[in-house]
């Protein structure tokens, strides 16, 4: 299996361009044997490229853990730049597909090479049995959630999958490594969550780090950035436009009146090789 290494602020993924080979039918599985970071190539999971009726790409993105996910700010913006640095697109506008819709993205060069993506999140989701949760509000902000004891007070958010965001004075490993997990499996959330803890700077800059619904703690969420940008909006703690500071680097977002939410940040490709399945993973559909 041919594969190409990327990753957006620090948020890694295994690429494979699907456009002439078939999807592989066991690509849950495969998911998880690539992305393992002792026995695989080491990653967040595994995005398939593929060819697309509605847009000029589609993306098929599975977590390390082998779950599907319906989207991924930075492995879109990745997406992006695989097409065109590789010769798949020859224009900076594209449209990608995903499995929460078709999203526009604008494509920045660099010696003839894409070093920065803008991204056209989409409008969030803040109806609590969209997003989903059983938590009350429509939208669910600043509402109370109780976690091993402890009660939280926790804003709710889907950006074409599920957010929960927690504002916190400091981001203690303890407090990822603790409250992540018992978030994410929450009862609250019947589709699990994804969870950002957001660290006020001031009203235009935070710092975040995310526990990622089937991965854990990772370097960087690009939808978890666009959810806290909205989040911060809803709870009178920040502004439209936000710098947002993740592990792995830095995302800028803007919230606009009109509802979309559009993401910046940087994409880089770190190696191609080739891969050798085993044979329990490598039947073709």
């Amino acid at each position: 299996m041919k594969f190409t290494k990327m990753h957006g602020a620090g948020n890694d993924y295994v690429f494979v361009d699907c456009f002439d080979e078939p999807l592989p039918a066991n690509a849950a599985l495969v998911a998880k044997l690539v992305s393992d970071r002792h026995t695989g190539i080491g990653s967040d999971g595994l995005i398939l490229i593929a060819s697309s009726e509605n847009a000029d790409a589609r993306m098929i993105m599975h977590n390390a853990d082998g779950t599907l996910a319906e989207m991924c700010g930075n492995g879109i913006r990745c997406v992006g730049k695989y097409l065109y640095d590789h010769g798949r697109v020859l224009k900076q506008e594209l449209e990608i597909e995903t499995d929460s819709g078709v999203l526009s993205i604008q494509l920045e060069t660099y010696h003839g090479k894409v070093h920065q993506a803008r991204v056209n999140m989409g409008t969030p989701v803040l109806e609590a049995s969209r997003i989903p949760t059983s938590l009350n509000g429509n939208p669910p902000v600043l509402v109370p959630l109780t976690v091993n004891g402890k009660q939280l007070e926790v804003t709710c958010v889907s950006m074409g999958n599920p957010h929960c965001v927690l504002f916190c004075d400091e981001l203690l490993d303890e407090t990822i490594n603790t409250l992540g997990p018992l978030i994410e499996q929450h009862a609250a959330f019947p589709e699990r969550i994804n969870v950002e803890f957001a660290q006020r700077i001031s009203p235009n800059e935070v710092n975040v780090r995310v526990w990622e619904r089937g991965c854990g703690e990772t370097q960087a969420c690009g939808t978890g950035a666009s959810a806290v940008a909205v989040a911060g909006v809803l709870a009178g703690r920040t502004n439209r436009q936000l710098t947002c500071h993740l592990s792995g680097g830095t995302l800028q977002l803007e919230w606009r009146e009109s509802g979309e939410v559009f993401m910046t940040g940087p994409a880089v490709e770190v190696f191609s090789g080739e891969w050798h399945l085993p044979k329990v993973a490598s039947v073709a559909a």
